[in-house]
């Protein structure tokens, strides 16, 4: 977009541009994306790559073209040093999601870190209640509005299930998914509810499998494909409850955009600490609760969450645009 206010800094980590483009379209003011390519030298500690466009590959430099923007959006410690760059060269101001690390932290205008990073308080830090998304009311009304019809042969009320996958340090095997199966399938069954289900990019052909084996009469199932216009949102903003796995913190954050009730996956010895305890601020918090096949069903409500919607307020407030 040539008339960008702001740029996002998209690289091949799709949860963190997802988090920048919800905080960018929070924000409402026209934005370019520009995709980041890297080469091996991204690798290195940013002590070595401070400020500079050492790590990039040259197309990427080359389509480094005005005009400049006011400010930039951008997440992880990759894509610091361009961030930092844009500064120093043309005077962007900057917004990171999550810790860029040491020694940057100091030249970032605002830092929005999750408080289940346990990230240390300083000036330009915020701490917020689990991810940025895009699941902002608008996008979730538009949305529904398109897939809801789509899925109207299904009975309501609609338990949507979010399926993640496999993380770097936990696997998500067929054991685990027929149990995330029959325990979202027992809570179904007593709310006497249809089933839509989605798959990630992370869950895989082998966990597809048992998901599509497993599914009740009523019930939708759209197993993740690249390039595929997606129900994703969409479900989101129909569902009348939903279940997340918890091995995903942004799904588990853009669930409790809608409003409904919330459960979360997430049996003993699945995801780290830090994945626990956002588990746990959004127990406590009442955005969420354990799935549990015996759970209470009397309806509850909660407050939409979109730390996007936080940080945009904040970039606002301390006058970075």
């Amino acid at each position: 977009m040539a008339d960008a206010t702001v740029w996002v800094l998209a690289d091949d980590r799709p949860g963190n541009v997802a988090q920048c483009l919800g905080v960018a379209e929070a924000l409402g003011e026209p934005f370019r994306t520009f995709n980041v390519r890297y080469d091996k030298r991204a690798e290195w500690h940013n002590l070595f790559r401070y400020s500079s466009l050492i790590g990039l590959t040259p197309d990427c430099i080359a389509d480094l073209t005005p005009p400049w923007p006011k400010l930039v959006v951008a997440a992880g410690r990759r894509t610091a040093p361009l961030a930092q760059w844009l500064k120093r060269k043309h005077g962007a101001k900057l917004v990171q999601i999550m810790d860029p690390g040491w020694p940057v932290r100091g030249s970032f205008d605002l830092i929005a870190a999750p408080k289940h990073d346990e990230m240390r308080g300083f000036a330009n830090v915020i701490r917020t209640v689990g991810s940025c998304h895009r699941a902002v009311p608008a996008l979730l009304e538009a949305e529904r509005a398109k897939w809801e019809p789509k899925l109207a042969h299904l009975p309501r009320p609609w338990l949507m299930l979010s399926v993640g996958g496999a993380t770097k340090d936990y696997e998500f095997g067929t054991e685990r998914a027929r149990q995330l199966m029959d325990e979202t399938k027992a809570l179904a069954a007593r709310m006497g509810a249809s089933l839509l289900v989605t798959s990630s990019r992370r869950t895989g052909a082998e966990i597809d499998a048992v998901i599509a084996a497993n599914l009740p009469e009523n019930s939708f199932f759209f197993p993740w494909q690249d390039g595929i216009e997606n129900p994703y949102l969409g479900m989101v903003g129909a569902a009348d409850a939903i279940v997340a796995t918890g091995d995903s913190m942004n799904m588990c954050s853009e669930a409790c955009a809608n409003g409904c009730p919330v459960y979360i996956f997430c049996p003993p010895g699945m995801v780290n600490e830090k994945h626990a305890r956002l588990h746990d601020m959004l127990f406590e918090a009442g955005f969420a609760r354990p799935l549990d096949p015996q759970a209470d069903l009397t309806p509850w409500t909660h407050p939409s969450l979109n730390a996007a919607i936080d940080v945009a307020k904040e970039v606002r407030r301390r006058g970075l645009l």
